[in-house]
C-alpha cells in the first residue's frame, strides 16, 4: 500500500502555471500618458509684467473718461480721435486685431524650443539643449572612421547631420555613422528620439 502511495506521488502531475492572455494583460493607463514628459514652459516674467503695467494703464485711462462721460463731462479727445480713426481707417483695426492675436498665441505657446525633454526618472524632470545634443553627436559622428567633417543640427524630431568623408566607401561609412547616430541618441535619454537624416559626400 505505502509502495502503491508513493508510486502514485511520483507520477502526479503539477498544476500548470496561469499566465494572462496577452489580450488580458494590464495596459499602461491614462497616468502613464499623464506622466508623459512635455516641454519646458519659458516664464516670461518681464514681457508679463510690461503687458499687465500697460492694459492696466489702458484700463484705467478708459474707466475715467468713461467715468468722465456718466457726470455729463466731455469725454478725452484722444479716444475721439482714436474711434473716428478706426472707423475711417478698417485695416487699422484689422492689425490690432491680428497684434491681439498674435499676443494671445504667443502666451499659450510653451517657448524655450532649444530645450529637449528627456525622458522622466523618479519624478525628475530634465533637458538637454540642442546645441548641446548636436554637440555630442557630432563628436560620436568623428569617431567614424573615413569621416572628415560633420555638421549636426538637432530640432524637435529630426537630426539633420552633412558630413564629407575622404576615404573608404560611401555605403560604409553611412552604414557606421546610421548605428553611432543611433546609440547617440539612445543614450542621450530624450522623451521624443528624432529621426536621423545623414547627407554623406566625398
Amino acid at each position: 500500500m505505502h509502495g502503491d502511495g508513493r508510486a502514485r506521488g511520483r507520477h502526479r502531475h503539477r498544476a500548470p502555471a496561469l499566465h494572462p492572455h496577452p489580450s488580458r494583460r494590464r495596459r499602461p493607463g491614462p497616468e502613464a500618458a499623464v506622466n508623459a514628459p512635455h516641454r519646458f514652459r519659458s516664464p516670461r516674467r518681464v514681457p508679463a509684467a510690461i503687458t499687465a503695467l500697460v492694459v492696466l494703464a489702458v484700463a484705467g485711462l478708459f474707466l475715467y473718461d468713461l467715468a468722465a462721460v456718466r457726470a455729463h463731462r466731455p469725454g478725452m479727445r484722444w479716444r475721439r480721435e482714436l474711434g473716428a480713426l478706426l472707423e475711417r481707417y478698417t485695416p487699422a483695426g484689422a492689425l490690432l486685431v491680428l497684434a491681439g492675436a498674435g499676443l494671445l498665441l504667443l502666451a499659450l505657446t510653451p517657448g524655450l524650443r532649444g530645450v529637449l525633454p528627456m525622458r522622466t526618472e523618479s519624478g525628475v524632470r530634465a533637458g538637454i539643449g540642442r546645441r548641446a545634443a548636436a554637440l555630442v553627436l557630432r563628436d560620436r559622428a568623428m569617431e567614424v572612421a573615413g569621416v572628415r567633417s560633420v555638421r549636426v543640427r538637432v530640432g524637435r524630431t529630426r537630426v539633420g547631420v552633412r558630413a564629407t568623408s575622404h576615404f573608404r566607401e560611401l555605403d560604409d561609412v553611412r552604414a557606421d555613422l546610421d548605428q553611432v547616430l543611433a546609440v547617440g541618441i539612445g543614450e542621450l535619454g530624450l522623451a521624443h528620439p528624432p529621426r536621423t537624416r545623414i547627407r554623406l559626400r566625398r
